[in-house]
């Protein structure tokens, strides 16, 4: 059914789209590009100005920075410049410590950052660093994707430049996917080419169970654990599956230093395609082969939807890594091809539209709410129960209506999306 050639560029896919991040990743995106041009550099900056999308600003300005107990840019940016390491990657400030932080916190006293919005640009993800010290200038550009540098220059040597007409590709670009191939690669690939994928299952789920004895954002993982909680919603699948993502969730926007396998750069859109597949699997007593099959399904249906929507949009990104999720507990419900792409219109029909007002703790209400609508709408294609086509924006062919979806998200709220940041930059 697939080529050699056609099989090893899906899985290359899967493998640099889900891959390990602590924190969130447009902050820490952020150090990562004052990282690599403090390396440039050779030396501590004396100086920083950070230029940045709006997009990216909106997901950094209220999330948790991990191991340092605070929140936002600036401390972002200090350790990066002080103990980041580009080649960790979306891991770069696991070298962070209580003196590093003293040291950011000192850097950011002594007012040597400077943070301000990209005027004339079109990219939604874009990072643009700085850095001066004494005689030398170093300028380093993050563009398309939360690790793909498209500029670094060292005073008037121009050490790489991938900027072409100014818009960066979207790596994801490079194999075309429909549901249909998703769904039949998930289910025919040798299993051994695709078991990595179980990774994601073994992080996640230590993510989530981390935040389960302790106080991380709202910590709304652990609060649907307790007592009134359980003699409200019970002791299910189902609030474990709640518990679980949100968990994860909690951990970390709330700043804990765990990582996490994210998808298609964001560490909440890995953790929502994975949990509810591992919570409904395990309960279920599923297989190995059918546990890593169901989370290949996962999260190849997010990066299949990813690719038309961007990389950053008002779109919450739990609408469609909770679509992925939905497709995979579909399959381990015993559902084919066709119950999955019912799943996927169900889950389009009841969430579009949900607004992404930046990263922060609250991130799990969201993600609680796409999980939950997930296994809905896994139950009713199940049942054979679909929205139809007569119905708002879903179309008979399913993907005809996830395109429907991504316009909406990529094209039609970008309104929204200048307005949302308007309104978080505006408050006191």
């Amino acid at each position: 059914m697939f080529s050699t050639a056609e099989r090893e560029a899906i899985i290359a896919l899967i493998k640099r789209e889900v891959v390990p991040a602590i924190g969130c990743t447009e902050p820490v995106a952020v150090s990562l590009c004052v990282a690599r041009a403090t390396e440039l550099l050779g030396t501590l900056p004396e100086k920083m100005d950070v230029y940045l999308s709006p997009n990216i600003l909106k997901n950094a300005m209220g999330v948790g920075i991990p191991g340092t107990g605070m929140i936002g840019l600036p401390i972002a940016i200090a350790l990066g410049a002080i103990v980041g390491r580009s080649e960790y990657g979306l891991e770069v400030l696991k070298d962070a410590d209580a003196k590093s932080v003293e040291q950011g916190k000192e850097y950011i006293a002594q007012k040597r950052i400077s943070i301000d919005v990209k005027e004339g640009i079109t990219e939604k993800l874009y990072i643009e660093v700085v850095a001066t010290a004494a005689d030398h200038r170093v300028k380093a550009v993050i563009a398309g994707g939360h690790t793909n540098f498209v500029l670094l220059q060292r005073d008037d040597e121009v050490l790489l430049d991938c900027q072409g007409d100014g818009s960066a590709s979207d790596e994801q670009e490079d194999v075309a996917l429909t549901l249909r191939k998703v769904y039949d690669f998930a289910m025919t690939a040798p299993l051994q080419e695709i078991e990595f994928i179980l990774e994601s299952k073994r992080l996640n789920k230590a993510a989530a169970e981390s935040a389960f004895t302790a106080d991380f954002g709202h910590s709304l993982g652990k609060t649907l654990r307790g007592g009134r909680e359980l003699q409200v919603l019970g002791d299910s699948i189902f609030t474990r599956i709640l518990s679980y993502t949100a968990s994860a969730c909690d951990a970390r926007m709330g700043g804990a230093m765990v990582p996490v396998m994210s998808n298609s750069g964001s560490g909440n859109q890995g953790i929502t395609a994975t949990l509810p597949v591992v919570v409904y699997g395990e309960e279920c007593g599923a297989t190995e082969e059918q546990m890593i099959r169901a989370l290949t399904l996962s999260h190849l249906t997010v990066i299949y939807i990813k690719q038309s929507l961007g990389r950053l949009s008002a779109l919450c990104g739990c609408v469609v890594a909770a679509s992925g999720s939905s497709c995979g507990i579909t399959y381990l419900m015993g559902g084919g091809y066709d119950e999955v792409a019912m799943a996927v219109k169900n889950m389009i029909a009841n969430l579009t539209g949900m607004i992404c007002d930046g990263a922060k703790p609250s991130c799990a209400l969201k993600l609680a709410s796409g999980v939950s609508t997930a296994v809905l709408s896994a139950m009713m294609a199940m049942e054979h129960r679909c929205v139809s086509r007569l119905e708002g924006i879903i179309d008979e062919d399913v993907d005809r209506s996830i395109h429907n979806l991504t316009t909406i998200g990529r094209d039609g709220m970008n309104e929204t999306d200048s307005l949302i940041l308007d309104i978080m930059t505006g408050k006191c």
